[in-house]
Formats: C-alpha cells, sequence, structure tokens
C-alpha cells in the first residue's frame, strides 16, 4: 500500500467533487470565515513618530482599550449587540459580537514616557507614538559594497 500526499484535500479523485465540498465554496459566510479576526494595519514611520492605522468599522470610541507596558502596546476592542422581539406568536432574538486584540512590540527609538495619541474617525483607529528626541536626529550610515 502507498500513501498518497492530498495536499489538504479529502478526496484523491475528481476534482469537481473536491470543490463542492471545499470549506471556502460550501459555507461562504463571514461567522465561518476565521481568517478575519484581526482588523487591518498600517505602520508608518515620520521623522517625529510612528502612526499605526487599524480598519475597525463598526465600533465606537467607548470600544476601545489601548495599553502599553514596557515595550507592547495592546490595542483591543470589543462590541455586542443584542436585539429581541416578542409577539404572542414568536420569539426573535438576535445577537452579534464583534472583538479584537493586536500586540505590537514598540521599536527601541518609541518613547515610551510619552503619551500614545489615539483619534477613532470613520472607521479607522489612528495611533501616534512619538519617538525619542535621540531618533529623531538623522543617523545614516553608509555602508561600503566590497
Amino acid at each position: 500500500m502507498s500513501l498518497v500526499k492530498l495536499d489538504g484535500k479529502r478526496f484523491p479523485w475528481n476534482e469537481s467533487l473536491i470543490d463542492f465540498f471545499n470549506r471556502d465554496a460550501f459555507i461562504d459566510d463571514d461567522f465561518f470565515n476565521l481568517e478575519k479576526t484581526h482588523p487591518s494595519m498600517n505602520v508608518k514611520e515620520h521623522k517625529d513618530d510612528f502612526e499605526i492605522e487599524f480598519a475597525a468599522p463598526g465600533f465606537e470610541k467607548k470600544d476601545f482599550e489601548i495599553t502599553m507596558k514596557d515595550d507592547v502596546l495592546e490595542v483591543s476592542a470589543q462590541k455586542s449587540k443584542e436585539e429581541t422581539e416578542e409577539d404572542e406568536n414568536f420569539t426573535r432574538r438576535e445577537f452579534n459580537y464583534n472583538a479584537f486584540t493586536r500586540t505590537l512590540q514598540l521599536p527601541t527609538s518609541a518613547d515610551r514616557s510619552k503619551d500614545v495619541k489615539a483619534v477613532y474617525e470613520n472607521g479607522i483607529l489612528k495611533l501616534k507614538v512619538l519617538k525619542m528626541e535621540e531618533a529623531k536626529e538623522d543617523q545614516k550610515k553608509v555602508i561600503e559594497v566590497v
């Protein structure tokens, strides 16, 4: 008996049958999509600071918790909503829960003694982490190619 490498597929025959049972094609719903657990993030380095942006639509300012301990910046948000409608013949209940946590290790040039500035507007959370004064100076080093 020989072993057949399946490359993540369950059946080594009939490719059309495999596509039918493929989780992505068969269950195309955000509830089952495990890849959307973190919001998209951009990090930009400027002369005086680091700007970090999170795409987090649907939240409110009060839903975010931002902490900094030592050289770790943690951004988390949590929101839940429950709705109930009752009639004499039925009861309808719906709920929604959304949460994420992102942890970032700050570079050595980040000034941990100063507050991080946070602004949430139009579904985008923007954080500004200031740099230390020594890091603001241009410390460009030319490396010779041999």
